[in-house]
């Protein structure tokens, strides 16, 4: 890790999509000032499963993976942040120990705030404490779609479900008209992430390639039949 220079939440390049979007500029200001930026370099990590939280972190840019490690130690990728996002903001109302590690995925800009400030932030700027809800309550909705996928769905289609919610956060039309993933995922963290093996995963991979639903560049995945993708998603979006 390494401290980066001090700059103002008015310029961040994800402040439309934080918790701080409507805030007005002299609150802005503040918590610039109380803010602390950070440098995470790829595979760093920002905390570990089981410590003390002390505030809250909001992702300026980059990726950052939270992975749950299992009594067997087997580990397990729960979720993906990115710019906008926030962590740590479930332990701000309760006094429970990080239950996840968070390692950046790239080079990575985050904001750290200590949780005695933020918490002073909360009670004065109702905006901010509602959007932390909304951001609660759609962790909660992903944390329970992905439960209920694992559980009701075949590796195929939780394969096919994985690729189209990477679209919905990582991906970009590129000039052929591919919706081109702009994350780049080992076949290990994919697996992990749909609970398979990494072996089964390359067969499906290999599935979606021969169907001409995807292609893939090196790590880079484009999807190139979004209509069949759904359909094999075995979901509507």
């Amino acid at each position: 890790m390494k401290k980066a220079a001090n700059t103002s939440c008015e310029n961040c390049v994800s402040r439309a999509e934080g918790i701080f979007c409507d805030m007005d500029m002299p609150e802005l200001d503040e918590i610039s000032h109380h803010k602390i930026n950070n440098t995470y370099k790829k595979g760093q990590t920002l905390f570990v499963q089981g410590n003390h939280p002390f505030g809250l972190y909001c992702i300026s840019k980059g990726n950052i993976k939270l992975t749950k490690t299992g009594p067997d130690g087997k580990e397990t990728i729960v979720r993906i942040a990115h710019g906008g996002d926030i962590l740590g903001h479930r332990s701000l109302f309760t006094d429970d120990n990080y239950t996840a590690t968070a390692t950046a995925m790239e080079d990575t800009e985050v904001c750290f705030i200590d949780k005695k400030f933020i918490l002073k932030v909360i009670e004065r700027n109702p905006t901010v404490a509602l959007n932390i809800i909304n951001k609660l309550s759609r962790d909660m909705g992903q944390a329970e779609k992905k439960l209920s996928s694992l559980h009701q769905k075949n590796v195929r289609e939780r394969l096919a479900e994985l690729i189209l919610s990477l679209k919905a956060t990582h991906g970009t039309k590129d000039t052929s008209g591919r919706w081109k993933i702009d994350l780049k995922l080992t076949r290990e963290e994919m697996a992990t992430m749909i609970g398979t093996a990494n072996e089964t995963l390359i067969r499906f991979m290999s599935e979606f390639k021969e169907a001409g639903i995807i292609e893939q560049e090196g790590k880079t995945i484009f999807i190139t039949d979004e209509e069949e993708l759904l359909n094999w998603a075995n979901i509507n979006y």
